[in-house]
């Protein structure tokens, strides 16, 4: 499981390292293949184990893409998809183009997400934390279902 947040640094060149409470399962679980994307709703990067990018690749795929909204999110998920792979510390280098298409500089926000990982900008991240904590909104009918 993919879970807690963890504010992180970049490097110069862009590189992220894995918290150490995740690499062994990282590399366990897919040898330190990763696929990174563009989220589809919010400013952020999205990190997955390769076989759970595979999963979800094909459930797109998969879609009839007669649908506009369902050519937006193929277009933006694996439009914007790069393999990427955990170097010997632990590190991933995040490409120039998605780290600058979502604002990341050097303080970055690392959330886990149960399969993968949410990346944003820390003050981007602290925005939003505040915004959701403040919002009202009616609850949907499947989170109504659950008992926290």
């Amino acid at each position: 499981m993919l879970r807690g947040i963890n504010t992180l640094n970049l490097d110069a060149k862009g590189r992220m390292a894995i918290p150490s409470r995740y690499r062994e399962r990282l590399l366990t679980q897919c040898e330190g293949q990763v696929v990174v994307t563009r989220d589809v709703r919010d400013p952020c990067l999205l990190l997955y184990p390769l076989p759970d990018w595979e999963v979800l690749e094909r459930d797109l795929q998969n879609l009839k893409n007669v649908d506009p909204e369902t050519r937006r999110y193929q277009r933006i998920l694996i439009g914007h998809a790069a393999d990427l792979e955990m170097d010997g510390n632990g590190r991933i280098l995040l490409p120039p183009n998605l780290r600058k298409v979502v604002g990341l500089d050097k303080h970055i926000a690392l959330v886990g997400q149960a399969n993968k990982f949410e990346i944003w900008d820390e003050e981007t991240w602290n925005k939003q934390c505040e915004e959701m904590l403040v919002s009202n909104g009616s609850p949907s009918e499947q989170l109504e279902s659950l008992s926290l």
